[in-house]
């Protein structure tokens, strides 16, 4: 098989960059060469946003050659629009890897590939708003490619090695400091996300079967907890870290902010948690979906932000994530003896 990746070489693209060349497939990755591309691929430079920037595409000598194209953007549909045109005449599939945030809010828990999307986008738009946004690059793909040659991933939460929103990184960082750690609640409160190498795999195995429309893509509703999701964090980290479980009610009233200021963390029973925790994703395990268990994600994001260390990448086009200490400390101190710790 023979790959085209816009992009590349920072967190989703780059995970199906190397899991494409682990499969022997020969690979060529499209940016603009702010970053080393993984070994083996090869890569082709230009700015999709800069007029003329796509030119290396119309030159390359692999025109019309591509079994398929994986393109993971998120700011102005616009540009997906021009790629895709581009690429219609030249490459067998269109992947666009979207988000479920196209669903329209809040959608319903359990919610499907056929829940109501989003109004106001449009193919060829500029940047707006990132639901509109990702669906005009669901909709500029489909144009360009039609819906028998354009796969649409709406992802969900994405962590693992390479993460650049600092999600998962940011609690490891926080446990491996130690003491007494604010872990929202309840304990048992039901996690979706998916590993984004698992991620990866999917878009290969489904670029092979040839598969088509749109997919709710994350781990199955209760994959795993925040209550495991932490203690794997504390294992991973050998810290003498104590996970001080807390009610929402406390979190919400000392004004933290759910899913920033506590990454992955939204209330249970609320909006959000129904959109970010709970899709239905029967079509995708059905057509391959496999989903690694939450310890071996933690363990392998903590050796490569080991090995990283402070030059760990964060995009800057998102918000800042992560709990101030001093919040932290005066909700742990105003708890007193409340709470579970491990």
């Amino acid at each position: 098989m023979r790959l085209l990746v816009l992009g590349g070489t920072e967190f989703a693209g780059r995970a199906v960059v190397e899991a494409a060349l682990g499969r022997g497939w020969e690979v060529t990755v499209f940016n603009r060469g702010r970053h080393r591309l993984p070994p083996g691929a090869r890569e082709l430079r230009g700015d999709r946003t800069a007029p003329g920037g796509l030119a290396a595409l119309g030159r390359s000598p692999e025109t019309g050659a591509w079994d398929a194209v994986v393109d993971t953007w998120s700011a102005a549909p616009r540009a997906v629009h021009e790629s895709a045109r581009l690429l219609a005449g030249r490459a067998g599939r269109y992947v666009y890897v979207s988000s479920c945030s196209v669903y329209a809010w809040a959608p319903c828990p359990g919610y499907d590939e056929g829940a109501p999307l989003v109004q106001g986008a449009a193919a060829d738009a500029e940047q707006t708003a990132y639901a509109q946004d990702k669906l005009g690059g669901e909709l500029a793909a489909a144009a360009a490619f039609g819906a028998e040659r354009s796969l649409l991933v709406r992802s969900g939460l994405i962590l693992g090695p390479y993460e650049n929103i600092h999600r998962l990184p940011w609690w490891l960082t926080r446990i491996a400091r130690g003491g007494p750690v604010l872990a929202p609640g309840p304990r048992d409160l039901p996690l979706q996300y998916i590993d984004v190498r698992d991620l990866a795999e999917w878009i290969l195995g489904s670029v092979e079967r040839e598969l088509s429309g749109p997919y709710n893509l994350m781990s199955p509703q209760g994959h795993t907890t925040m209550g495991e999701l932490l203690e794997a964090c504390v294992r991973e980290t050998g810290s003498d870290a104590r996970l001080c479980w807390t009610a929402p009610e406390v979190i919400l009233d000392a004004g933290i902010e759910p899913w920033t200021q506590l990454p992955v963390w939204v209330p249970p029973h609320s909006d959000a948690h129904a959109a970010l925790h709970s899709a239905d994703v029967s079509r995708a395990v059905r057509d391959g979906l496999r989903c690694r268990p939450v310890t071996e994600t933690v363990a392998d994001t903590w050796a490569w932000l080991r090995g990283v260390g402070t030059n760990a990448p964060r995009r800057s086009d998102r918000p800042a994530v992560g709990l101030d200490p001093a919040v932290e400390e005066k909700v742990l101190a105003g708890k007193g003896k409340g709470g579970a710790e491990h």
